[in-house]
């Protein structure tokens, strides 16, 4: 078996441990659809390669508004990999306590809101802080996490406590431990990680499923759609609703934090 064969066929093992969580992905849709048809959001976080999939949720084709992809550039941007902005800084604010209350502080989250909180380890302390806060706020939390990775890695919290222990729902990428899936011959160390397959999928799967229940409470939602499919004009008023409605929707999240009223009276 080539070194492709063998990341394909672990791929699609993947896609079996993703399949077998079909009620538990419907319970995350259903809590978030119930969300959005609030008038409500639901705040995506992932720190590091996390990231990944946050924009996979909003804001791309085939996605609509609802989510509140919180990413924080200096947790997550790798581009530099090291000096100024390097990977090295990342990784450490990735684990410093009090980081994810300061995140939150710039939002106005309520119990009607819900959350996707996402870490493959679930050992990092800031989406562990993240998922704590939101739980002692009455905020449902889905943790997508990869299950075998995280019951074999170490907490650097102190009290030991991993994003599972402030999860109401945990979901599995069904990636190995170490995440990396291929071993190549006379390499010691494996290549080609699965946790973005997993994560991808789960992400994708809660979307449909969200669409599917928006859509049967009346509330088809204004989904980000290629001008090839749709035409240029269709294609391009859909994007407009759905970032207004965006907008609309993040603007109650500064109403009772002052970042609203400073904006109206400096622009009044």
């Amino acid at each position: 078996m080539s070194v492709i064969q063998d990341y394909i066929k672990k791929s699609r093992q993947i896609i079996d441990v993703v399949e077998k969580q079909e009620e538990q992905i419907k319970i995350a849709a259903r809590w978030f659809a119930d969300s959005i048809l609030e008038g409500r959001m639901v705040h995506v976080f992932g720190s590091g390669h996390s990231r990944i999939m946050v924009e996979e949720m909003w804001p791309r084709y085939g996605s609509f508004a609802g989510f509140n992809p919180i990413v924080e550039l200096s947790l997550t941007f790798h581009n530099m990999v090291v000096g100024a902005n390097g990977q090295r800084q990342a990784m450490f604010l990735e684990n410093v306590s009090g980081l994810a209350d300061r995140i939150l502080r710039n939002f106005d989250v309520t119990d009607q809101d819900t959350a996707l909180v996402i870490s493959s380890s679930g050992c990092n302390v800031v989406p562990i802080e993240m998922a704590e806060i939101f739980q002692k706020k009455g905020i449902k939390v889905v943790a997508l996490v990869t299950k075998l990775h995280l019951e074999a890695s170490t907490c650097k919290r102190t009290d030991g406590k991993k994003l599972s222990d402030f999860a109401d729902l945990v979901l599995d990428t069904g990636a190995p431990v170490g995440d990396a899936m291929v071993y190549v011959p006379n390499l010691d160390t494996p290549v080609s990680p699965g946790s973005t397959v997993g994560g991808a999928l789960l992400v994708n799967s809660i979307k449909a499923q969200v669409a599917e229940y928006l859509t049967l409470a009346g509330h088809p939602p204004k989904v980000l759609t290629a001008g090839v499919l749709v035409g240029t004009q269709r294609a391009t008023e859909l994007f407009e609703a759905a970032y207004d409605e965006h907008a609309h929707r993040i603007a109650k999240m500064y109403e009772k934090n002052g970042i609203s009223s400073y904006v109206s009276e400096n622009n009044g």
